[in-house]
């Protein structure tokens, strides 16, 4: 069984044929991708070099990409501005630990499980009800905000931690990826795994999950990088259950001399999902090649 796991993976993963290329074109398509990665990043650069500018820089016009003089007087305003803060800093981030972990894990278990029938069983209304999950994908948030609050209030959850939760592991787009990443495994693997006894938890498990680790990964990225800046929206309205997100922002909100904390605010906020990203783009780019989404 571990051989034939190994045969998929290594047919899966191996490396394409290269195509030839002069050196010269080698070098324009070097020089081009060099340039778009470069206006890609720039966004990126100028809100870390923001977070270390001092007041007189940041206001400069035109801005300049790195700080001449570099500054930690931004952090330390903050800093000082969340310990005088009536709700301990530490809760913040408690609900927003909370609501990430159990909204990203529920939302990968959850997807999965739902995909791998869909994928792998012929059934009445499989093809309606994955018809209705790629129809899902086409709304927009705005579109769904209003019927998700009358479903939430009904359900009693307002003020709290599952309003956002629960809608987080209930998205469509898990189920979508999954499905598709798990249709390419071949079901003489699974048929085998069942004449040698294999019950269809340990199926899902130890041979599906697995081959299916880039499609997963993916979905963990994504949704934490969607709750980890979520501010409560119209669901959370106690400040204890508010999340770090929530907190920075009310800080931020001031007059021009909290530019700076803006600045410092903004980088902190974009720095633990983009660390993220970059250390699992390659899962992102497999997963979106294998399922068919542009």
């Amino acid at each position: 069984m571990n051989s034939i796991i190994e045969n998929i993976k290594n047919r899966k993963y191996r490396k394409k044929k290269r195509i030839n290329r002069s050196k010269a074109g080698d070098i324009t398509l070097f020089a081009i991708l060099l340039l778009f990665g470069a206006f890609s990043a720039f966004p990126l650069i100028m809100t870390a070099s923001n977070a270390f500018k001092p007041l007189d820089e940041l206001f400069l016009f035109p801005p300049r990409l790195l700080p001449r003089n570099i500054t930690f007087d931004n952090f330390r305003d903050l800093s000082e501005l969340m310990s005088n803060s009536w709700i301990p800093f530490t809760r913040y981030f408690f609900n927003t630990i909370l609501i990430t972990v159990l909204g990203t894990f529920g939302h990968v278990l959850i997807a999965s499980m739902a995909a791998y029938p869909l994928a792998k069983y012929k059934f009445p209304g499989r093809t309606l009800i994955f018809t209705l999950v790629v129809y899902s994908l086409m709304f927009a948030p705005q579109v769904t905000a209003t019927p998700n609050y009358i479903i939430i209030s009904r359900l009693g959850l307002i003020d709290n931690p599952a309003a956002i939760i629960l809608p987080a592991i209930a998205s469509s787009l898990g189920l979508y990826l999954m499905k598709q990443f798990m249709e390419q495994i071949p079901n003489e693997l699974i048929e085998s795994a069942k004449i040698d006894g294999a019950s269809e938890y340990r199926i899902f498990f130890t041979i599906v999950m697995p081959l299916v680790k880039p499609a997963w990964l993916t979905l963990i990225i994504l949704l934490f990088q969607r709750l980890w800046i979520t501010d409560g929206g119209s669901f959370i309205f106690s400040e204890e259950l508010k999340p770090v997100s929530y907190a920075l922002r009310q800080i931020a909100q001031g007059t021009i001399e909290r530019a700076g904390t803006i600045a410092a605010v903004s980088f902190i906020m974009m720095i633990v999902p983009v660390t993220f990203f970059i250390f699992s783009q390659s899962r992102i780019v497999e997963t979106f090649s294998h399922s068919g989404m542009k």
